[in-house]
């Protein structure tokens, strides 16, 4: 699992920092989360490529979390894209970016297809053979949510020491690895157990910004392993986040400490700070397992 933070602070867009947008690469699958502004540069300057995104998560409809759409979708449409393309988000998105398109005389040459999102409790949104997507319902200005991204159970692991000393073909591999045991000509049967070894352990990651302190989301979020978590605001504004309802480094603590998450990422931060570090500083006090999300920085989860 591989995190690349592509902007991390909000509000607006900066020379030397950028509004929310990430790709998330999991189990072969590259999801975008979020698109402000500049998202398509960061992609470019991250050499991450483009036709590798089919699928786009908007939390909610304020400008630093999805000004970037419309261009990044009109771009698809000038790189010639043909593969499909979806977008989830709150209900909405689909009249905001088909209005631009039809007044700007634009359209697309492939399929572009919304997901638009009502519910206030969690939903399943995408599933495949390997990886699961819900919806994280948070507290915020306006209707937003967060997303759970959950790795399945993948095949057992073979073992090619123990299958080569058994002389089974490679034809039986794929049945070995789905679990089976095998019966040799013989008539001898070997459990599974003795040819393979357990599948890698499925991983998890939520993303939750922005919301309110809210510990409600503890429950959807219980021991994942990764977890981003907005911390606009330092406790000495602690009044700011609550008019605003964004959150402060200390409340993000106390959300992964409740949910008893591996680790927790802190981003989102208000321009305000000069230095980031005093977040990182914040939450530990509470939470020991801190990184600091950044512009560019990237993640990579074994």
């Amino acid at each position: 699992m591989k995190l690349t933070i592509l902007g991390c602070y909000a509000a607006t867009p900066r020379t030397i920092t950028n509004p929310t947008a990430q790709i998330l690469e999991i189990r072969n699958r590259m999801f975008l989360i979020d698109c402000g502004e500049g998202t398509q540069v960061q992609l470019r300057k991250n050499k991450l490529k483009f036709s590798r995104i089919n699928h786009i998560f908007i939390s909610h409809l304020h400008g630093d979390h999805f000004y970037g759409l419309v261009g990044l979708i009109s771009t698809f449409m000038l790189l010639n894209r043909q593969t499909d393309l979806h977008v989830y988000g709150p209900k909405g998105i689909k009249e905001i970016v088909l209005l631009q398109l039809r007044y700007s005389n634009s359209f697309t040459g492939y399929n572009l297809y919304f997901h638009e999102l009502t519910s206030t409790e969690s939903e399943v949104i995408y599933e495949d053979e390997k990886v699961l997507v819900k919806t994280i319902p948070l507290k915020h200005r306006i209707y937003t949510n967060g997303f759970l991204f959950e790795e399945k159970i993948g095949d057992r692991k073979l073992n090619v020491d123990a299958v080569n000393k058994n002389k089974i073909e490679t034809c039986y591999f794929q049945k070995i690895k789905n679990g089976n045991d095998i019966t040799l000509d013989n008539g001898t049967i070997i459990p599974n157990e003795e040819l393979t070894f357990d599948p890698i352990q499925p991983k998890s990651y939520a993303f939750c910004s922005d919301t309110a302190f809210d510990e409600t989301i503890i429950r959807s979020i219980q021991n994942v392993d990764i977890l981003y978590h907005e911390t606009t605001f330092l406790e000495t504004e602690a009044d700011k986040a609550e008019k605003t309802m964004h959150s402060t480094a200390k409340q993000a603590a106390l959300i992964a400490k409740g949910a008893n998450v591996k680790q927790l990422i802190l981003g989102h931060y208000s321009t305000r700070y000069a230095n980031i570090d005093l977040f990182q500083q914040e939450a530990e006090a509470i939470f020991p397992n801190i990184l600091l999300a950044d512009d560019g920085k990237v993640f990579e989860f074994e």
